[in-house]
Formats: structure tokens, sequence, C-alpha cells
């Protein structure tokens, strides 16, 4: 974190806007991505960091699975659901999922019977479209149903751009996804069900005799989740996350012409997301605002300080091109107590607000006495 040096030149005072321009931007070299579809954003501060076409509708391949696991998740929180719980695999679930389906799958056996906690490794860990299938099955009797599941808690999540057909993400002409709606959904897993997410780490899955491992290209260079996907249809995609410190990152791709396409695209947006950009203090707790004046007060004027910090993830290169500017109240009648409001402080980049903060009484003035009061207008007529 860095805070930005000689903050309080050029202040104001009572009623003045006092603007201070902290330097002309920098001209970092824009940073682009080879995926046509893309979103990047930091986790802390709700920042997006990147973005390309991330509105557009994609078909959403594999990433529906995040979709079915935060059904499954949520009948476990509320008690729904356990994980010890067993459901039947079924021949449809055995066909259009199974190891005849041509499509990444669990390899359940026909008729077997499941667990909750082994059907979420397959979804997670080896993407089985069976295991989604058995999952849906399970909990709402049909895929149908479960599908009407997933729209809803896509609602309660706030993803306003998407719709889910089935568990599994396989070609459906109605079914779509954005990537702001699936960097929305990633965040609300990691931040709602922190004992699952876990899961999306682990590089591989035993089950009925038989080792898969994660399909992630970025466990191993330090992401820790979530999901792959691919059809014709979507090409490549990918949402992902990642941390340094406790700072962390997600992204969304999608379209990708090949496996090296996504890894390499997902590679240089973490990288960009964890390295290119800095911690910046803007505005600094307790820096001087300016005077206001005090109306019948003991003392005319009363200092003028920021309540708080205002921070910014700037990008490096543009860290000078961040201004801000003071909006004092013209004056405020005694008595003033520490910590009133006087004004607001507001931090622009560009012509774009990116934060704002109280600007309040930095000490206390108590109205003026009767011999003050005197003074103050005979000095007022004479002086």
């Amino acid at each position: 974190m860095r805070i930005l040096g000689d903050v309080t030149r050029g202040l104001g005072r009572s009623g003045a806007l006092a603007l201070l321009m902290l330097a002309a931007s920098g001209s970092a070299h824009a940073f682009d991505t080879q995926a046509p579809a893309a979103i990047l954003t930091d986790v802390g501060t709700g920042t997006v960091l990147f973005e390309k076409n991330a509105d557009e509708a994609h078909p959403p391949a594999s990433l529906a699975k995040l979709m079915t696991v935060a059904v499954i998740f949520d009948r476990l929180k509320d008690g729904r659901l356990k994980l010890e719980d067993e459901f039947l695999v079924s021949e449809k679930a055995w066909r259009e999922g199974g190891a005849n389906s041509g499509g990444s799958t669990m390899f359940l056996p026909l008729n077997s019977s499941v667990s909750v906690a082994d059907l979420i490794k397959g979804i997670i860990i080896q993407s089985g479209n069976d295991a989604t299938i058995v999952a849906a099955e399970g909990i709402a009797g049909s895929v149908s149903v479960f599908a009407d599941m997933m729209n809803a808690e896509a609602k309660k999540i706030g993803l306003t751009a998407s719709h889910f057909m089935n568990p599994h993400g396989l070609p459906d002409p109605e079914q779509h996804v954005t990537m702001r709606d699936l960097d929305k959904l990633a965040t609300y897993l990691i931040s709602t069900y922190p004992e699952h997410y876990p899961l999306f780490s682990e590089e591989e899955f035993h089950f009925n005799g038989i080792v898969q491992r994660n399909r992630n290209p970025l466990l191993a260079l330090g992401a820790d989740g979530l999901k792959t996907g691919h059809t014709q249809a979507s090409g490549y995609a990918l949402v992902a996350s990642a941390k340094a410190g406790e700072r962390r990152i997600i992204f969304a791709i999608t379209g990708l012409p090949s496996v090296k396409a996504r890894a390499e695209a997902a590679r240089e947006l973490m990288t960009y997301g964890l390295n290119g950009f800095e911690d910046l203090v803007v505005v600094a707790k307790d820096m001087p605002a300016g005077e206001v004046s005090v109306e019948n007060g003991a003392v005319p004027s009363v200092p003028a300080i920021v309540s708080n910090d205002i921070r910014v993830l700037a990008a490096r290169g543009q860290e000078d091109g961040y201004q801000h500017a003071f909006t004092l109240d013209p004056k405020v009648v005694a008595p003033v107590k520490p910590g009133d409001r006087l004004g607001t402080v507001k931090v622009t980049f560009g012509d774009k607000v990116v934060g704002e903060a109280p600007v309040v009484a930095g000490g206390a003035v108590d109205e003026a006495s009767l011999m003050q009061w005197m003074t103050a207008k005979i000095t007022g007529l004479f002086g």
C-alpha cells in the first residue's frame, strides 16, 4: 500500500471547492486478451480491473456446473440435503453423461448408488456430466425441474443476464451466460461457502478405481479454483480465482480456440490482476481539508479533516492520474463537536468518481461567551 505524498497543497477555506491535481495521467499500455469475452475483478473492493464484452451472451459449457453446485451447496447449508445422502444412477444419467456419451464423465455404474459428497467431487474435479444428472434427479426429480431451481438460485444471487436449461451445460439454444454473471457466481460461491471452496483446488479425484485430474490449468501456477468448460459452440472457457496475500481476484473467459490458448489467456489475466495494480491511499484519514467559519463560536473557525482513507486499486503507470476535491459547508453554528460533518471529499479518475468520504470537524468549538460576542460585534463595527 502506498500513500500519495503532498496531498494538502492548494486547499481553500470555508465554502471553497479545493481541487488537487495529483499529476498528469500515466500512459500505461492498455491490457488486452485474446479471449473474445472476459472479465477480471478484485474481490475485496469489487473493482472491475478489466472487461471485454462481459455482457455478451455465450453458451456456458461446463461452467453451468458452478450453478449446479450452488444449488447443492444451498441445500446442504439449510439441511435439506446431507453429504452422506445417496442417489441412484438412472439410465438417463448413464446414457447421456456416462462413458459412452463422449463427454466428461465420472464413470458412474448404471443402477449404482452414489453419495452427495462424491457427486460434488465428481462435478467439481472431474466435471462429470453423469454426476450432474444424478444430482439433479436426486434433488428435483428431473433435469427440467432442477434447471428451474438453477434459475431461481441465479436470480437470488443477482445474475441478471443468464439462463440455464440443464445442470451440465451441454448445448441448448435457450441456455446462455455472461462473463459478468459468472464472475458474480464465483464470488458468491467463494464468500458464501468457504467450507466447500477447497474442493475446487483438489488436483485429482479417485472413484470406482479411476483417477481423474482437475482440468484447471492454473492450479499449478497459483490459482485455487474454480472451473473449466468446453463445447464446440462455446470454445474453451474458464472461471478462476487466485490470491496474493489477502487480495483475491476472479476472472472469467470464453471463446478460446484451444486448451493452450485458454491457458495462455488465463495466465495473462491472472498475472495482470495480481501484479498490475497498486493499493493506493489517495486521501488519508485526518488529512486537513481547510477551515470552516463558525457562527457565534468562541473562535471564528474550525479545522476540517477527512474522516477515513479513500483507497483505490491503481493500474501501475496510472497512479498519478487521480484527483480529489473538497466541498465544504460555508459556515456552521456553534457549538461544534469533533466529528460533526462539514462536507465531502471525492476522488476522481478522468470524469469518473471512484471514491468518496465525509469531511468532519477536527476539533470542538464552544458557543461564544457574552464578552466574546460583544467583542466580535465591536470588532465588526469598527474593525
